[in-house]
């Protein structure tokens, strides 16, 4: 059984930083792209940024800059570094798990998620 658990979240001032932690098992973590999602109040659910199994990485042009992805497969666990936060980066997070990270943008291409963390930002 796949579980993908995510940690992290809270509330912060703009301005601040959070670290998002995702750990996963029941999956050869190595094999998979582990992605970031949000979703804020009202809207859908929009891709953050996602990472291949052996590093390479595509960002949303929202979050370039601020935020950076890493990952420790010795650990199964997919990390999100969150700086510079903005109000406007209020939202659930969520981790999922693709083996196509090239089309890692899209949230059909995902085969597990997570269950979400609340990342809570305030002006």
């Amino acid at each position: 059984q796949v579980q993908l658990v995510e940690s992290g979240g809270g509330l912060v001032q703009a301005g601040g930083s959070l670290r998002l932690s995702c750990a996963a098992s029941g999956l050869t973590f190595s094999s998979y792209a582990l992605g970031w999602f949000r979703q804020g109040p009202g809207k859908e659910r929009a891709y953050v940024v996602a990472i291949s199994g052996r590093g390479d990485t595509k960002y949303a042009d929202s979050v370039k800059g601020r935020f950076t992805i890493s990952r420790d497969n010795a650990k199964n666990t997919v990390y999100l570094q969150m700086n510079s936060l903005k109000p406007e980066d209020t939202a659930v997070y969520y981790c999922a798990a693709t083996q196509n990270f090239w089309r890692s943008a899209s949230r059909n291409e995902y085969d597990y998620w997570g269950q979400g963390t609340q990342v809570t930002v305030s002006s």
